[in-house]
């Protein structure tokens, strides 16, 4: 199973941006994508990459979070960032053939990286 590691979180304003991290080891998975999950709500997909390059956004990041891949690295890059995206985020790896949200996607998950949005 592939291992991952999660960097980037923190905290930061309203309007400010942020760049999230995720090195897999072990193998390259075919599926990244980025979790997040905020206290007392269900873990939620936020952005996949799938190898081959296409994407999916959740509609509430769309045009403000970016995510790209690098060999075996997936970056989140996640501008006007507003207090609502405050969570706990999670890189995830599968190896399903289109860029799923679902979490059922996905079998290897990170630990999680902190990130906090003051207004």
């Amino acid at each position: 199973q592939v291992q991952l590691v999660e960097s980037g979180g923190g905290s930061v304003q309203a309007g400010g941006s942020l760049r999230l991290s995720c090195e897999a080891s072990r193998y390259t998975p075919n599926l990244m994508g980025w979790f997040r999950q905020a206290p007392g709500k269900e873990r939620e997909g936020v952005a996949a990459f799938l190898n081959d390059g296409r994407t999916s956004y959740a509609d509430s990041v769309k045009g403000r979070f970016t995510i790209s891949r690098d060999k075996n690295t997936v970056y989140l890059q996640m501008n006007s960032l507003k207090p609502e995206d405050t969570a706990m985020y999670y890189c995830a790896a599968g190896e399903t053939w289109y860029p799923s949200l679902r979490k059922t996607a996905y079998n290897s998950w990170g630990q999680g990286t902190q990130v906090t949005v003051s207004s």
